[in-house]
């Protein structure tokens, strides 16, 4: 299956653009919504819990960030994440290198990986074949 629509939860402007350039090329998706931090992100995810169409498939969430970092947001979708009607595929990405957060990331369910930016389009490529 090809992921239709990617969330970027990430602070880092030039990330993002550079990140959306990148999954328009590689996989063609066809919608990519783009939050500053988990917050925005979550207000997003609760008002549209039950559409099917506007849920992304794959979330590529930042550790740091303001407002909401990466473990605040997982603890508050761990809650919501019941009443979704979409199962959605978590990868954190971040430039944090620390072993600590890799293996929180790691014991966390919702996580399916952690990768350390930068990443590479195959990394992409493998993480948008879900």
């Amino acid at each position: 299956m090809k992921a239709n629509t990617v969330c970027i939860i990430d602070d880092d402007i030039v990330y993002q653009i550079t990140t959306k350039k990148i999954l328009e090329k590689i996989n063609g998706t066809k919608k990519i919504l783009v939050f500053s931090n988990g917050e925005e992100a979550f207000e997003y995810l609760s008002k549209v819990v039950t559409d099917e169409d506007a849920l992304p498939d794959i979330i590529l969430l930042d550790v740091n960030m303001p407002y909401m970092n990466a473990w605040q947001f997982l603890e508050a979708y761990s809650k919501l994440k019941s009443s979704l009607t979409k199962q959605i595929t978590i990868y954190i990405i971040s430039s944090s290198v620390s072993d600590i957060d890799i293996q929180k990331a790691k014991s966390i369910e919702e996580v399916k990986d952690y990768f350390v930016k930068p990443i590479s389009i195959a990394q992409y490529t493998a993480m948008l074949s879900i």
